[in-house]
Formats: structure tokens, C-alpha cells, sequence
């Protein structure tokens, strides 16, 4: 009796540069966030390529303007309607010839292959067409680069720094010194920062762990004791991620522990909490305090905060709560400290999310100017007399940050700004201290901390 050999499952190979171009269209023209669509097309992709499909998609993001700007030139009409998918092909390949170590023939040969997993091989011809001009016109600029001349005109502003038009008035008018310098930060790529859980090891003691594992550090962040990367590693080579010895989380985001500064037997409060990274380093820090309540407004952001709290070993009153609106969950008692990491325009992290400079409009910043104003007013009235608020944004827009807080103490007779300590810079004669995108190679940060009058 003869037995026929068992049938292999050989899944179809995917198309990496068309999970990209869908991912491109789903955060540009359909608005939603890097953080839900990337992973939804990693899901389809090996383990290998998941990281190959990362790289492009941050990269078209992180150009956009200047890569439309290079197509469009070399095409008669735009790519609308149902073939608009292959505009950020397009794209894609674009991105691979002119930033990506990858072989042009293989870019483009690549490129061209996805027009059969986005199901219009119809589209192969021009994207053939397109990509293969766009090499002959960067092989000509490199020729031509070397040679004398003429003037040409001057490329807006816009397609040289990669940001909205909007976004970059706005630095300009809050940095008239530093606006170049802060766009070209938000270009780069993120360093990974690590916070030793302080339960386990000292930020000395894993130090050395990380050594042994043969993970370079760059530098160490005096002031939190942070550690920054020399690159980026899977959390799974880390020293005892899984048992909570470990979390990763940017330098300046670490500061906030430090600068609310919690003492044993406090009531405290984290507001607009998710994904938990400073209430956990909050009860790292300080284990004896009485009690720590984390809110955030939306319950599916909570999950990550419940997520972190379990891998760490910690514990804390989580609720789905609108911090603009106490008397639906607050139960009465008075907090000692509060953190209030405000809803915001996240202009200080867009080098870690370059979606935002896309997702963002202008006119969204007067509405979340609004917002703060309201929880801030809110939350300040649940902070025991002689407690302490530090109020948090990942933004470098003085809307948000120094003008907010001014506008705050202005009203608020029980208001006192308290001088932040902040290493070599002096904060003495600031409202806060604000950190710009890749200073002490952190995000953009804000940091206010106010006292409440007895």
C-alpha cells in the first residue's frame, strides 16, 4: 500500500512595494495614522521583510513632497480615481532609486512586478516607463551637477525641508534661528533610548547587562539615567524585556518621572495616560507612593497601559475617563501630584511619526490649544493645595507650550511656575523647558511644572 506524501502549504510570495503603496494611500489619502496601517500590511509580510516594507513606507512619508515632486515631472497627467494606489508606487519606487541601497534594475523590476498584486497589469507600461526616465534623469543630474549651469528657480520651500507650508511658518515663527535646523532634525532617523526598570538593575547594572549581550551603548542621559542605543535593537535581545528589567522609551519622554518628582505615600494622577510608558517609570521610581490613577479617553489606548503595567510588575487604577470632564469618574479625593501629558499637535516626534506632518492640518492646532485649556482648568481643581502639576507635550509649538502655561499662571492666582532643573541649560528666565527635536539626540518635548498656592 503505497501513501502519497503529504501536501506542503507554499504560501504565495507577497509583493513588498505593494503593501507599501497601500499603506502610502491609506495614511495620505484616507487619513489614518502610520501606527494602524503599517501593521496591517506587516502582518502579510515574512519576518524578514517586515522590516524592508518599514523602511520604504517611513521613507515616502518622510519625503512625500520632494518624491511628488520628481514623478510629476516626468508624467503627462496625475494618477487619480482607482488608479491612485499606483501614484504611491510610484512613489515607492522613487524612494528605493534615490535613497535605498538597492540596484535601480532591481528597484524598478520590483516596482513594476507590484502592478500584478495590485491587480492592474494595465499600469505596468507606465510605471516601467516612469521609473526607468526617473533613473536616466538622476544619472543626467549627477552628470550635469559636475559641470557649469545656468540658474535654475528656486524650489519651494516646502519640497527642500519636506513639511507642509503651514508647519513651517509656524517654526519659523517660533524659531526664527532654529527653523532649519528643526525641520532638517525631524528628517532623521530616531535613535532607540532604553529606561532600566529601577525594581531590577540600576541604569549602571544594565548597562553592563547590555554588554554582555554585545549591544552598543551611544550615551547615557545624565539627568534620567537613560540609555541610548548605538542602534536600534529587537526588544527580545534585550536583558530581560519579557521579565520586565527593561522598556523602551525615548530620552526626553523619561524626564517626566524625574521632573513630577513623587514622594512616599502620594496621590497621584496620570492624565491622558496611554500607552503608560510614564506611569510605569512613575511607579518604577517610586514604589511607596499611596496610589496611582492613569486615565486616558479612549479604552482601546488603555489596553497598551494594561499591557505595560503586567510586564512590569506594577499595578495601577486604570479608567477610561475624559480628564476634561472630572465629575464622571473623579471619586472625591485630591491628588498630591499630577501629570498632565496633554493632548497635542506631536510636532516634537515627527521624526518618529512622519505621518503627522501629512495627518496634521493648521487648523487643528487652535482646537487642541482649546482642548489643553479645558483639561488644564479641569484637572488643576482636583490637585491638593501645595501639590504639583507637571504639564507635558511632545510639541515644540510655543501655542502649546510657553504660551498655554503663561496664559494659565495669568489666570490662575494660585498658579506658581516652578524652574525646572535641565543640566547645562539655563531655564531661569523661560516659562518651561522645552526641548527641540534631536537636542541630546531626544523628540521635541515640553515641560511646565507648576505649584498650587496653600
Amino acid at each position: 500500500m503505497t501513501t502519497s506524501a503529504p501536501q506542503v502549504n507554499k504560501q504565495k510570495p507577497v509583493n513588498i512595494r505593494a503593501l507599501a503603496a497601500k499603506c502610502c494611500y491609506g495614511v495620505i489619502d484616507k487619513g489614518r495614522s502610520l501606527s494602524d496601517e503599517l501593521p496591517k500590511q506587516q502582518d502579510k509580510a515574512t519576518a524578514k521583510d517586515k522590516g524592508l516594507l518599514q523602511e520604504i513606507c517611513y521613507g515616502v512619508l518622510r519625503y512625500l513632497p520632494e518624491l511628488e515632486h520628481d514623478v510629476r515631472g516626468l508624467m503627462q497627467k496625475p494618477l487619480t480615481g482607482k488608479q491612485r494606489v499606483f501614484h504611491f508606487l510610484l512613489l515607492v519606487g522613487a524612494y528605493q532609486i534615490k535613497y535605498m541601497r538597492i540596484p535601480d534594475h532591481a528597484a524598478v523590476s520590483e516596482t513594476v512586478a507590484a502592478t500584478g498584486a495590485l491587480k492592474n497589469r494595465h499600469m505596468k507600461a507606465l510605471l516601467n516607463g516612469v521609473l526607468r526616465n526617473f533613473v536616466r534623469a538622476r544619472e543626467a543630474m549627477v552628470i550635469n551637477s559636475s559641470q557649469e549651469t545656468t540658474p535654475v528657480s528656486v524650489t519651494p520651500l516646502s519640497i527642500q525641508y519636506n513639511h507642509p507650508s503651514w508647519f513651517i511658518k509656524k517654526v519659523q515663527q517660533g524659531y526664527p534661528e532654529q527653523w532649519q535646523q528643526i525641520l532638517t532634525a525631524n528628517q532623521q532617523k530616531p535613535p532607540m533610548w532604553l529606561r532600566a526598570n529601577q525594581q531590577h538593575h540600576i541604569s549602571a547594572d544594565y548597562q553592563k547587562l547590555l554588554a554582555s549581550a554585545e549591544i552598543a551603548i551611544s550615551s547615557i542621559e545624565p539627568l534620567s539615567q537613560a540609555i541610548e542605543l548605538t542602534r536600534p535593537s529587537d526588544v527580545t535581545k534585550l536583558p530581560g524585556f519579557e521579565q520586565g528589567w527593561v522598556s523602551v522609551q525615548d530620552g526626553a519622554a523619561q524626564q517626566a518621572a524625574r521632573l513630577l518628582n513623587c514622594q512616599r505615600d502620594d496621590v497621584v494622577l496620570d492624565c491622558c495616560a496611554a500607552p503608560g510608558g510614564k506611569t510605569c517609570h512613575i511607579l518604577e521610581q517610586t514604589p511607596d507612593i499611596a496610589a496611582m490613577t492613569a486615565i486616558d479617553v479612549e479604552a482601546s489606548r488603555l489596553i497598551r497601559v494594561e499591557e505595560n503595567l503586567t510586564r512590569l510588575g506594577l499595578k495601577a487604577n486604570v479608567i477610561a475617563a475624559d480628564a476634561a470632564d472630572a465629575k464622571t469618574w473623579w471619586q472625591g479625593q485630591p491628588f498630591d501630584r499630577i501629570l498632565l501629558d496633554a493632548p497635542c499637535s506631536g510636532t516634537g516626534v515627527i521624526r518618529r511619526h512622519p505621518d503627522i506632518k501629512w495627518l496634521r492640518k493648521a487648523s487643528d492646532i487652535d482646537a487642541l490649544v482649546i482642548l489643553q485649556q479645558q483639561i488644564l482648568k479641569e484637572i488643576w481643581s482636583l490637585l491638593k493645595p501645595g501639590g504639583t502639576l507637571l504639564y507635558a507635550t511632545c510639541s515644540i509649538l510655543p501655542q502649546e507650550n510657553s504660551e498655554q502655561i503663561k496664559h494659565f499662571i495669568e489666570n490662575n492666582d494660585d498658579a506658581k511656575l516652578v524652574s525646572i532643573t535641565c543640566g547645562d541649560t539655563d531655564n531661569s528666565n523661560v516659562i518651561g523647558w522645552q526641548l527641540l527635536p534631536g537636542e541630546k539626540n531626544m523628540d521635541g518635548f515640553y515641560y511646565a511644572k507648576l505649584l498650587k498656592a496653600m
